[in-house]
């Protein structure tokens, strides 16, 4: 159990990144499985727009979460409805049988703006409550904050630290099947691996010996920090304006692959999304850009609304450039991402300024690549 005496002489501190996308919804079991002689992958880019998670305290027997975005809510510990706007956060502090504990989540990503932030934030509650375990456990007490900060007894926490990386492992795993419990819909697996992993990565979806699993792809395995800041020239973030709930056009994607229809678009997706990893590795930005506006083509043809007016405006802007341009997420508002060469993404950024200028919350996020998943803080 974790308990508010735990808590007494420390609190936890974490933060995960948010992400962009290409290839989503292939991370669902539902298309992967069936569609596994097609090799399905989804790319991802993980930002530094991060979800900070801070554990502390509270009422013995209570649990409460606030959110930037959302009205703070308090429950008798396992007594909150899975329902509720907070719901996933509560169900993971249910399945660490938590009490006496406020969990506080401070998203810097716009709210609802399809970069896989409840996820994220889920990912980072997670991983507080594994560490307090592994502290625990290896103390065999109650933890301060100096071996919090400093890893005192031998844990230290680092990249290469066996716990570090198990925790790395475990943490998106039990964040994703907590959220597919409770969400009522089927639920891919990128946005909590991104948050866990940083960086940029393809992701293989496969059948393990244990059940629908993934490997793992880094982009630019070698001087890969290096490699991510020359890559920042070449990408673009925008957000819409317009608040991003994915659930409509996730369920009809599944619906109509289940009922048969699309079945030959997905297949393409498929292809055009190891294509597309591909391509990045190689710096063929150009190439890249085609593939991604191929892919959404074949998306706004089965759901024209998954681009509303703006995103409309901004996909049509970056064609025009020479760049390529999608919607995050299952789209339906929220943000877009570019890809090209620099010099192209320079001049496109100039015209989505000017397409989000006067749109109201409109405007060109200030993010760039984050090389790093779970920070402890």
């Amino acid at each position: 159990m974790i308990c508010s005496f735990l808590l007494k002489n420390c609190e936890i501190n974490v933060s995960v990144p948010c992400r962009i996308d290409l290839g989503g919804t292939l991370d669902i079991s539902t298309f992967f499985l069936p569609l596994n002689h097609f090799a399905p992958s989804t790319f991802n880019i993980a930002l530094d727009m991060r979800t900070h998670v801070r554990l502390s305290a509270w009422k013995k027997g209570y649990v409460k979460i606030s959110s930037r975005g959302f009205k703070s809510a308090e429950f008798k510990a396992g007594y909150a409805g899975f329902d509720h706007p907070l719901g996933l956060m509560f169900a993971v502090a249910a399945y660490f049988n938590a009490e006496g504990v406020c969990i506080e989540i401070d998203s810097t990503s716009p709210p609802r703006s399809a970069l896989g932030g409840s996820s994220a934030a889920a990912v980072a509650i997670v991983s507080a409550f594994l560490k307090i375990d592994q502290l625990v456990e290896y103390n065999k007490r109650p933890i301060n904050k100096n071996e919090l900060q400093t890893g005192k007894n031998g844990y230290d926490g680092g990249e290469d630290c066996d716990e570090s990386l198990k925790l790395k492992k475990n943490a998106p795993i039990i964040a994703h099947y907590i959220e597919a419990g409770v969400a009522g819909v089927p639920c891919g697996f990128q946005d909590q691996l991104a948050a866990a992993y940083g960086g940029i990565n393809s992701w293989h979806w496969i059948l393990g010996e244990n059940g629908p699993s993934f490997i793992r792809e880094k982009i630019f395995p070698d001087q890969e920090v290096k490699a991510m800041e020359e890559f920042n020239h070449n990408i673009l973030v925008a957000y819409c304006g317009i608040p991003h709930v994915s659930k409509d056009i996730n369920k009809r994607w599944v619906d109509m692959f289940i009922s048969g229809k699309n079945r030959d678009k997905w297949e393409e997706i498929c292809r055009i999304t190891n294509e597309f990893a591909q391509c990045i590795k190689k710096g063929q930005y150009n190439s890249a850009g085609a593939l991604m506006n191929r892919e959404t083509k074949l998306r706004l043809e089965m759901t024209p609304d998954v681009l509303d007016e703006t995103g409309i405006k901004l996909f049509k802007a970056a064609e025009k450039t020479g760049c390529g341009a999608r919607f995050t997420g299952a789209g339906g508002g929220g943000c877009l991402w570019a890809v090209g060469e620099s010099e192209k993404i320079d001049s496109l950024k100039g015209e989505w300024e000017k397409l989000t200028a006067g749109k109201d919350q409109a405007i060109l996020l200030d993010t760039k690549i984050d090389p790093d998943g779970i920070l402890f803080e």
